[in-house]
């Protein structure tokens, strides 16, 4: 016998619904035993199968995290003197509760998509709280070294809960 889809490759395997030819290649193990791509109905699993209405709700409750979690972080660093190691746990922190809330308002979906989602939210987040207002300047980017760790440290636990 001859593949059904590889015309050149020799088979002695057949579906065990339609009995279509298969070779190794085409071979899908099923519960039920060997079966076509067609027979084995190959979906995605629930969890990764995320909506447009799904993204753009998960964009705007990460868009609103952002602004109230990064002004409220922008008060803890004025707050606490020496905040720049304490930061970075600050950061985890602000992370997880970024991507746990993207999760959940989309009912524990996980996705590329939500994972990029609460990545822009965290370094939205990120730099909200690291804008500082004087009259004498203006507006200022605060910045330090520990800053950029703890955007590293952010956005990889943020991904890491949408996964």
């Amino acid at each position: 016998m001859k593949c059904a889809a590889h015309p050149n490759v020799d088979t002695n395997l057949a579906c065990g619904k339609c009995g279509k030819p298969i070779c190794p290649q085409c071979l899908v193990h099923t519960p039920v035993g060997a079966r076509c791509k067609d027979c084995a109905e190959l979906k995605r699993l629930p969890t990764y199968q995320v909506a447009t209405t799904q993204h753009l709700k998960a964009a705007l409750v990460g868009l609103a995290l952002a602004l109230a979690l990064g002004i409220a972080w922008g008060w803890l660093r004025l707050l606490v003197p020496y905040f720049s190691l304490f930061g970075i746990f600050v950061a985890a922190g602000v992370g997880y509760l970024i991507g746990e809330a993207i999760s959940r308002s989309v009912n524990r979906r996980r996705g590329t998509i939500l994972q990029v989602i609460g990545g822009i939210s965290f370094v939205l987040t990120y730099v909200v709280s690291n804008i500082e207002y004087s009259s004498e300047s203006g507006l200022a980017f605060y910045f330090s070294p520990y800053s950029i760790l703890a955007l590293v440290v952010g956005v990889v636990v943020a991904v890491g809960r949408l996964r």
